[in-house]
């Protein structure tokens, strides 16, 4: 499938925990320096034709609350030194957690003597695409507050004051979940480069939950929220970020607190909402909804490995083979679909100044004016599409694991034509306004799907009359982007995202945003799901 749920139990705990009141330090970049300077000399004089070296300390931090208690404060840490070499043409990797010289020049020999046992079963040599060096460089996420900075007793206190607020509204049941993020990544090659980064993200969400005591059936309300690539000040919401509509939206960033007052009128609602008929609707897709049928449908099948066949793990391969994109006019989605790719956006899960082999990150389309003309690419896939350079989309989710072809973010371009979400709504004969994402499934070349949402109005004659809810929606890839009829301006546009893109075997977890202005799409099949279980 290739996400991990929202299900706050079934957040993975990354690293070994320790003590919640630990200070935060950065290691200083001179000592890192000097560390990837052992391994690039000792891979050298063992036979290696290229290397990088990565030091990484992972931070995590978890809050976790339940109505008006704190079920855990965790925090993790995982430092150390992951090494990856050329050698007879053949990649090797090889990591250790011990720093001083003679483990670190251990690990880069052991990587070495991969590389050269892995040539023997070689059927052509690496081929990598060049890269420049930067000397010595740094990035930085940007925000205004450091998250980890913040005491943890105003984290608690937000989190209560939400289950407070869901509580008070006649909630049964109301988990809430803060989760912080800080890679602290030093990236060094034989190339020339020296890349100090600090990445940062958060993740506020939350679940509520309302029962109806008469029939002991019950509904269900997830947070609106997007994780994002910022500080704490994701959190501090200024009157400007407000979107209107008929919920608490915001742009770029989030009141935690106002979403959990609107989601507890909006469960109420749901348990009275009339069950939708099945048939033919035109969709208004929300951003807080499209974002998750961006990544499944759009994200997945446009990575070049999954294309190739190299890759089949937790999100199958691709429908999107290499003889579409030679053709140069396989028709993706309708003329007014631009989906592009990008490392950089602002606020995005996936920013950061450069990629896990010291690629600097860009932008570029895969989707224009809806025919396919890009896929994701790295160093050594470059030349299979004829390609100078690697798009920088190379990542590792720890020090200890290899890197390799993760997704960017990948976004939907807003509408050039002004066009607010009222306007868009005022066209619709027949339809249903969908917003946040729900439980979905796709097929192995991700082209067959189904997704659900958190909240489903109909429209009639232009007009929203009322909820509805076990409302699905089904269709193909190519069916239902060449079904996209309208896309609002960059005045709407807005960020969703996953914290867990499980990818490989051992298995990996990336962190990838996805943004879009609100979509229309005519003639989509919509089914009830309390009548197709």
């Amino acid at each position: 499938m290739g996400l991990g749920g929202t299900m706050l139990a079934s957040i993975p705990l990354v690293g070994h925990a320790i003590p919640a009141d630990q200070p935060w330090y950065q290691v200083d970049t001179a000592a890192k320096k000097k560390m990837a300077d052992i391994a690039l000399n000792a891979a050298r004089s063992k036979g290696a034709t290229y290397t990088d070296v990565r030091i990484g300390r992972y931070l995590n931090q978890f809050v976790i609350t339940r109505e008006d208690k704190v079920q855990n404060i965790v925090n993790t840490e995982s430092y150390g030194m992951g090494i990856r070499v050329l050698a007879n043409g053949s990649w090797g990797f090889a990591a250790t957690d011990k720093l001083d010289t003679d483990s670190i020049a251990k690990a880069a020999q052991e990587a070495v003597d991969i590389a050269k046992e892995n040539s023997r079963l070689l059927t052509e040599p690496v081929q990598l695409a060049p890269q420049k060096g930067y000397g010595e460089v740094s990035w930085k996420t940007p925000m205004e507050k450091n998250a980890f900075e913040v005491p943890v007793k105003e984290k608690v206190d937000l989190l209560l004051s939400v289950n407070d607020a869901a509580m008070k509204g006649g909630a049964n049941y109301v988990n809430s979940l803060l989760f912080l993020v800080n890679e602290q990544k030093y990236f060094a090659s034989t190339d020339g480069s020296y890349i100090d980064q600090d990445v940062h993200r958060i993740w506020p969400t939350f679940t509520i939950t309302k029962i109806d005591m008469a029939t002991g059936k019950f509904e269900t309300r997830n947070a609106l929220s997007a994780p994002a690539g910022m500080g704490y000040d994701y959190l501090m919401a200024r009157p400007q970020d407000k979107i209107k509509g008929v919920t608490t939206l915001y742009k770029d960033r989030y009141d935690m607190l106002e979403d959990a007052k609107s989601g507890v009128i909006q469960v109420t609602e749901k348990q009275k909402a009339r069950s939708v008929e099945a048939g033919k609707y035109d969709l208004v897709l929300d951003p807080t909804n499209l974002w998750l049928t961006i990544h499944e449908s759009v994200g997945h099948p446009s990575e070049l490995d999954r294309v190739l066949g190299y890759e089949a793990n937790f999100a199958g391969t691709s429908f999107l083979t290499l003889d579409k994109w030679e053709s140069k006019n396989f028709k993706f989605g309708s003329d007014i679909v631009n989906l592009y790719a990008d490392k950089k956006q602002p606020g995005s899960l996936g920013s950061v100044g450069y990629d896990d082999e010291g690629v600097g990150t860009k932008e570029w389309d895969l989707v224009k004016n809806g025919t396919l003309v890009n896929y994701q690419v790295i160093r050594d896939q470059a030349h299979i599409l004829g390609l100078k350079e690697s798009q920088g989309c190379c990542y590792a989710d720890n020090w200890s694991s290899v890197q390799f072809q993760r997704m960017p973010n990948v976004s939907l371009r807003p509408g050039v034509k002004k066009m607010s979400v009222e306007e868009m709504i005022k066209d619709v004969k027949k339809g249903i306004y969908i917003l946040g994402d729900g439980s979905y499934s796709i097929d192995q070349q991700r082209y067959n799907f189904q997704f659900s949402g958190q909240l489903f109005y109909e429209i009639k004659d232009g007009k929203i009359v009322g909820m509805l809810k076990d409302v699905a929606y089904q269709s193909n890839t190519q069916e239902f982007w060449n079904s996209c009829v309208a896309i609002a301006d960059s005045d709407d546009y807005r960020l969703g995202g996953s914290f867990f893109d499980g990818k490989g075997q051992p298995a990996q977890s990336s962190a990838v945003s996805h943004g879009s202005s609100t979509a229309r799409f005519n003639g989509v099949n919509v089914i009830n799901t309390a009548r197709n279980i």
